[in-house]
């Protein structure tokens, strides 16, 4: 009998364990241009820790959160070799607005398209903007909305990865 549990509670310790990574999840997204990417394959790269933001044209504290980023972007590349997708969540008929804005506020991300029951879903949120880190195919930070400030949050967390490494 006690060799039973010790192997419950060891396969249980081990799945919960094992549950605390989470990979990206295999869903497809499409670039202004129309081309199909899986965001899985495209953050799979082990050199690189991507930041991936939901956001969408009519969502206020998205742009003002990658407005943020923006400032701190290009150190961030050099200093953390990031990438940041922003991937809006537009519905067809406002989607003809987002290049207008990415031209606008002059930003320097990856601009995808997913369909938004999809992306809510596979990962997992209700409201945006979302706000997901990736390292080595691995989810290693999540959050939601924003105030300002959050971006030096998400510099710690790269700053730990990277240190990770």
């Amino acid at each position: 009998m006690k060799q039973l549990t010790f192997i419950f509670l060891s396969l249980f310790c081990f799945s919960f364990a094992a549950s605390g990574q989470k990979s990206v999840p295999d869903v497809n997204v499409k670039s202004l241009d129309g081309q199909s990417f899986n965001l899985k394959e495209y953050t799979s790269d082990p050199d690189k820790t991507y930041i991936l933001d939901f956001w969408a044209t009519w969502c206020s504290p998205c742009k003002k959160e990658l407005d943020a980023i923006s400032d701190y972007y290009e150190d961030w590349q050099a200093e953390y070799n990031v990438e940041l997708i922003a991937v809006t969540i537009d519905n067809q008929r406002a989607l003809p607005k987002v290049p207008g804005i990415v031209e606008t506020k002059g930003w320097e991300y990856t601009i995808f398209a997913g369909n938004e029951e999809a992306m809510r879903t596979a990962f997992n949120f209700q409201t945006i903007p979302q706000t997901v880190i990736v390292k080595n195919g691995l989810i290693i930070f999540e959050h939601n909305g924003y105030v300002p400030g959050d971006e030096e949050e998400l510099e710690e967390v790269m700053a730990k990865a990277k240190g990770g490494e």
